[in-house]
């Protein structure tokens, strides 16, 4: 598939993933390369995160500072893209955050953060990225969910609403788009090892591993690999689904 508005001779699509510097996101990034994209990747951090490995991806990828709890900052972010490479075509919202405690020790300040960057940010990134999308007539929104949004887990009430509004919301945007050849989905991964789980501590991992009928911990690549597969053409009839990537932890709900 071929960009649009300027980019006839460029090949492949222009992705932009938040959360890109670490985990699923960068998974994604390298992904999307490798499959011939170009691709945007957001940090929030002040450290420039290095080009994906492969050589042959030089050109293809820029890294873009963003907080997608700012407005400004996300307008920043899809200008630059568009001015590298083109309108984005495929969106993966991915930039998320934790911050665990039973709910009688949860501030309010615990809950609008994590609600800030991972539903109103999703919401946000969504909406910047429709508005060209529907001039093209085509496009790709994929949310990164999390299977604890269904099974929920203690000291993650705000973690868990925020991934669970993703799922009613990418429900309500895939309805809006449909008629433009726009598909709006979701991945909730499981138990998958990131540098995220990591911070919930080596017992606690282990005990949601022994709850999982595969009996090990996903990749991150293997996240990307669903993600993937619903910015195809081969997906180009799934819209609001949510794609469980969790080794059967959630199956059934």
């Amino acid at each position: 598939m071929v960009s649009g508005e300027g980019a006839d001779a460029q090949p492949g699509r222009v992705v932009l993933v938040t959360g890109a510097s670490r985990g699923i996101g960068l998974a994604c990034v390298e992904w999307f390369l490798a499959n011939g994209d170009r691709v945007a990747g957001t940090y929030r951090g002040e450290k420039e995160p290095a080009a994906p490995g492969d050589p042959e991806w030089a050109g293809r990828f820029l890294p873009v500072r963003c907080d997608v709890t700012d407005p400004g900052d996300v307008e920043r972010a899809f200008s630059e893209a568009e001015a590298a490479f083109g309108p984005v075509e495929v969106l993966v919202s991915n930039a998320g955050i934790t911050r665990d405690t039973l709910v009688l020790r949860m501030g309010d300040d615990a809950w609008d953060d994590v609600l800030a960057t991972n539903l109103t940010g999703g919401f946000r990134v969504a909406k910047r990225a429709i508005a060209k999308m529907l001039r093209l007539r085509r496009g790709r929104i994929i949310f990164v969910s999390s299977v604890g949004a269904f099974v929920g887990l203690p000291g993650q009430a705000n973690y868990a609403a925020s991934k669970a509004g993703l799922v009613g919301m990418a429900r309500a945007m895939a309805r809006e788009v449909a008629s433009r050849s726009i598909t709006v989905n979701v991945v909730a991964p499981g138990v998958v090892d990131t540098d995220m789980t990591a911070e919930l501590g080596e017992g606690r991992l282990q005990a949601l591993g022994e709850m999982v009928p595969l009996g090990r911990a996903g990749t991150a690549a293997e996240v990307a690999d669903a993600i993937g597969y619903l910015a195809s053409d081969g997906a180009g009839y799934i819209t609001g689904s949510v794609l469980a990537v969790d080794g059967g932890l959630g199956m059934g709900l």
